[in-house]
């Protein structure tokens, strides 16, 4: 008798367990970890230009005007720039659909400029990693550029929004390789292998990095011999480097330009905090460790002006601001406010700065908005949950999609929480990718299918 009393402890524990999750639906499940061992598998890579292939397609361009060039858009703070004005209603069934097409498992973002879509993407079928570009009119595909890559499922393949100028089109893959296409044909520049070449480790879940194209140079992080780089968008030659002296690892975010005190400098949210570097030569200028997460980083540092600086997390990090002030030895950084995760966090999502307040998707789903002293001003509620998917604000509307693609449309507005309208545009399941707003016309995908949609006014 005495042998089965702890198996009958274990099912009435297990029978309690089950009975209280029921009653309380409401109370968050904490996200998927990533898998106990990452595939790197570096030997069976062969990514680079001997083994690459251009392969033409039938789309052309469009002429349709608007950009979204890298990740988070032309400023990289999930605002909308252009001029378009944008529908405040939709019919009932939702804004119309201008294109749909299959995409391989994943979560990258699209960039937008000159009439184009870009898209990194896998082909799980033939293990090859493809750039693609799109005409922004049909999504037919102008181009491919492909390369093989073994990579193997883990919560999706491809996670990066490419960067895109004139003359280039920079893309980070899951392995981190770093490609330079010419954007108008899709002709390699240069490629760089990050674990090889600057012994970067690929994250748990593969790279979420989206890379930072600007002055002629590519901003990245490698966080191997160095903690960033800067190298030549022309031939991907290296320009500056910041020594990773304090041996961090590569994170999901990504590197964000911050006005400080009248200078130019990049910020990074790495294993072991927060770096901040000088943009004309990246001599470091601070690190804290005030802010960091144990198991994944993914949302990007938010430059909130004055020398602040929002960020917030996921698996129970919560939220903080921190202040940087210049001291007698450079620079000093302190934490003006700290918020508990039930009150705000961001487990996947940046959150967006827009008229001084803050707009995001807490770890419980519930979208929510605070103040820059750290005061919540309201949230969606239970009723409206919207998981780990993306978020936008363009024209005073704040666009937020939920995990099964369900796409809300809201008033950016601190006093209360404004639904205007809702759609069912997505049709399978983790809608988590980086959505893209260009010319009236937005970008959204779930797992294995892109969408656009005309969210413009009509005349």
């Amino acid at each position: 008798m005495e042998r089965w009393i702890p198996g009958l402890l274990v099912v009435l524990a297990t029978a309690a367990l089950t009975s209280w999750l029921l009653a309380n639906p409401s109370v968050p499940v904490e996200p998927r970890v990533p898998a106990s061992t990452v595939d790197e598998s570096p030997a069976e890579t062969k990514a680079g230009a001997a083994s690459s292939r251009l392969i033409p397609g039938s789309g052309t361009p469009s002429s349709h005007p608007g950009a979204w060039t890298c990740f988070r858009g032309e400023e990289r703070d999930g605002l909308g720039h252009d001029t378009v004005r944008l529908s405040r209603q939709w019919p009932a069934d939702g804004p119309r659909e201008r294109w749909r097409l299959d995409a391989g498992e994943g979560y990258a973002g699209a960039a937008v400029r000159a009439g184009r879509v870009y898209l990194h993407d896998y082909d799980q079928a033939t293990q090859v990693e493809a750039i693609r570009c799109l005409s922004f009119d049909d999504g037919r595909e102008i181009w491919r550029f492909a390369y093989p890559n073994v990579i193997k499922r883990n919560h999706g393949m491809s996670r990066t929004v490419p960067a895109v100028g004139e003359k280039h089109l920079v893309a980070f893959g899951p392995k981190c390789h770093v490609t330079c296409l010419d954007p108008a044909t899709g002709a390699l520049r240069w490629q760089l292998d990050l674990v090889r070449d600057f012994g970067s480790k690929v994250p748990p879940w593969y790279a979420g990095q989206c890379p930072l194209l600007e002055d002629g140079r590519v901003i990245l992080a490698p966080c191997g011999d160095d903690l960033l780089i800067a190298v030549n968008a022309d031939d991907g030659k290296v320009l500056w480097r910041t020594p990773n002296r304090l041996a961090w690892k590569m994170t999901h975010a990504s590197v964000v330009p911050m006005a400080l005190a009248g200078r130019r400098t990049y910020l990074y949210a790495g294993s072991g905090g927060i770096a901040c570097v000088d943009a004309a030569g990246g001599t470091l200028l601070w690190t804290t460790d005030l802010w960091k997460i144990s198991i994944a980083t993914i949302a990007t540092p938010v430059p909130a002006g004055d020398g602040r600086i929002f960020v917030a997390g996921g698996y129970n990090a919560g939220a903080a601001m921190l202040q940087v002030e210049p001291d007698g030895a450079g620079y000093g950084v302190r934490e003006a406010w700290r918020l508990a995760p039930e009150v705000f966090g961001a487990t996947q999502q940046t959150p967006i700065l827009f008229e001084n307040h803050l707009y995001g998707i807490r770890p419980d789903g519930e979208l929510a908005c605070l103040d820059l002293d750290g005061k919540l001003r309201w949230t969606s509620g239970p009723q409206h949950r919207f998981g780990l998917g993306p978020l936008l604000i363009a024209g005073g509307l704040l666009y937020a999609m939920n995990d099964d693609g369900l796409l809300s449309m809201c008033e950016a507005v601190p006093d209360a929480f404004r639904l205007l309208a809702q759609a069912k545009v997505l049709y399978g399941h983790d809608a988590w990718g980086p959505m893209a707003l260009a010319g009236g016309r937005l970008i959204a995908r779930d797992l294995t299918q892109l969408v656009c949609l005309d969210v413009a006014e009509k005349p």
